[in-house]
Protein backbone atom coordinates (compact mmCIF):
# COMPACT_ATOMS: atom_id res chain seq x y z
CA UNK A 1 0.00 0.00 0.00
CA UNK A 2 1.26 3.32 -0.62
CA UNK A 3 2.12 5.38 1.99
CA UNK A 4 0.18 8.90 1.26
CA UNK A 5 -0.64 11.60 3.48
CA UNK A 6 -3.40 13.63 2.48
CA UNK A 7 -3.65 17.45 3.48
CA UNK A 8 -6.76 19.74 3.12
CA UNK A 9 -5.07 23.40 3.12
CA UNK A 10 -6.33 26.04 5.39
CA UNK A 11 -7.89 28.81 2.86
CA UNK A 12 -6.23 32.10 4.56
CA UNK A 13 -2.79 30.68 5.74
CA UNK A 14 -1.45 27.82 3.50
CA UNK A 15 0.67 26.68 6.55
CA UNK A 16 -2.07 25.34 8.40
CA UNK A 17 -3.84 22.05 7.74
CA UNK A 18 -6.25 19.28 8.69
CA UNK A 19 -5.14 15.73 8.23
CA UNK A 20 -7.79 13.05 8.56
CA UNK A 21 -6.89 9.29 9.20
CA UNK A 22 -7.82 5.79 10.57
CA UNK A 23 -5.77 4.56 13.10
CA UNK A 24 -5.87 1.64 15.41
CA UNK A 25 -5.69 2.31 19.35
CA UNK A 26 -1.99 -0.01 19.99
CA UNK A 27 -3.38 -1.83 23.89
CA UNK A 28 -7.18 -1.68 22.87
CA UNK A 29 -7.38 -2.93 19.49
CA UNK A 30 -9.87 -0.37 18.91
CA UNK A 31 -10.33 1.71 15.66
CA UNK A 32 -10.87 5.84 15.56
CA UNK A 33 -10.27 8.73 13.40
CA UNK A 34 -7.75 10.80 14.09
CA UNK A 35 -7.65 14.44 13.56
CA UNK A 36 -5.06 16.56 13.35
CA UNK A 37 -5.17 20.34 13.30
CA UNK A 38 -1.96 21.86 12.43
CA UNK A 39 0.34 24.31 10.92
CA UNK A 40 3.85 23.97 9.03
CA UNK A 41 5.91 26.05 11.43
CA UNK A 42 5.11 24.67 14.84
CA UNK A 43 4.40 20.95 14.61
CA UNK A 44 4.40 21.59 18.93
CA UNK A 45 0.99 23.66 18.65
CA UNK A 46 -0.74 20.88 16.56
CA UNK A 47 -4.09 20.19 18.17
CA UNK A 48 -5.91 16.44 17.55
CA UNK A 49 -9.13 14.60 17.99
CA UNK A 50 -9.56 11.31 18.56
CA UNK A 51 -13.32 9.96 17.64
CA UNK A 52 -14.87 7.31 17.88
CA UNK A 53 -16.86 5.63 14.72
CA UNK A 54 -20.42 7.07 15.81
CA UNK A 55 -18.83 10.70 16.67
CA UNK A 56 -17.15 10.60 13.55
CA UNK A 57 -20.19 9.67 11.67
CA UNK A 58 -22.30 12.67 13.80
CA UNK A 59 -19.45 15.43 12.93
CA UNK A 60 -19.15 14.29 9.38
CA UNK A 61 -23.30 14.56 8.77
CA UNK A 62 -22.80 17.97 10.92
CA UNK A 63 -20.11 19.08 8.92
CA UNK A 64 -22.18 18.30 5.37
CA UNK A 65 -25.48 20.31 7.00
CA UNK A 66 -23.08 23.47 7.50
CA UNK A 67 -21.58 23.07 4.04
CA UNK A 68 -25.07 22.53 2.57
CA UNK A 69 -25.54 26.01 4.37
CA UNK A 70 -22.89 28.06 2.37
CA UNK A 71 -24.12 29.78 -0.58
CA UNK A 72 -22.07 29.75 -3.66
Amino acid sequence: MANILIKFIDLFYEDDFITVRKQTHKTTNKDFIHIVLGTQNDEEGNKEMMLDKSTAIKFAKTLRTEINKIES
